[in-house]
């Protein structure tokens, strides 16, 4: 059974953050809360959990995942952005974006895409998001909380920790979240290609 956390949205409690992190770092898969919508999470060297997201979402070898990071210093560790590209992604973050950009070493190889050795990042600006990143000390493996034939992602935790209760270890509530994914932006070619349009403003970018 999933422990289930409510969280409060502007100061997460401390012991509560912890607890969350702790199952993290055993392992465990967690349902937590972004500025675009509900998303899961396990750590960077978790296969089990990864392999767990891809069972849930009936996700195929080309999903790209996410690596959620706490700022632009982390970030930077796991993808590969010249001078031109920094000032345009440094911009728009935090914030409701993720980006597809060349990995380095430092991505474990299964959470790259086959064939373009591409992968996701963003910084969400929640508050929750950030408390649990800060603790956690490296990113989050993470895939949009997005089901099977579902057009939404689910934005009630309650509704996760009753629909998800043994197929992941926590849900982390701090409310109702969005129901609006992340806008992607692929620049791993170089130029801005919009691939998904979402809750960040893609103007920006056209």
């Amino acid at each position: 059974m999933a422990k289930y956390f409510d969280v409060h949205p502007d100061n997460p409690q401390p012991r509560s953050i912890g607890q969350v992190v702790a199952i993290v770092r055993d392992g465990g898969l967690v349902a937590y809360p972004t500025d675009s919508c509900f998303a899961l999470g396990c750590q960077l060297g978790n296969k089990d959990g990864i392999d767990r997201i891809r069972q849930i979402r009936h996700l195929g070898d080309d999903h790209h995942f996410t690596l959620v990071c706490r700022d632009f210093a982390q970030l930077g560790q796991f993808v590969q952005i010249n001078n031109a590209l920094f000032r345009s992604i440094k911009a728009a973050t935090p914030g409701s974006y993720t980006f597809i950009l060349p990995a380095t070493k430092e991505v474990p190889r299964r959470l790259l895409h086959p064939k373009r050795k591409t992968v996701g990042v963003r910084i969400p600006a929640h508050t929750v998001a950030q408390a649990i990143l800060t603790e956690l000390g490296e990113p989050l493996v993470s895939s949009t909380l997005l089901l099977p034939g579902e057009e939404e992602p689910m934005t009630q935790g309650w509704e996760i920790k009753e629909t998800l209760d043994h197929a992941i270890d926590a849900v982390v509530d701090s409310g109702e979240c969005g129901t609006e994914p992340t806008t992607v932006i692929d620049f791993s070619q170089g130029e801005a290609e919009i691939v998904r349009r979402g809750a960040g403003d893609p103007t920006r970018f056209e």
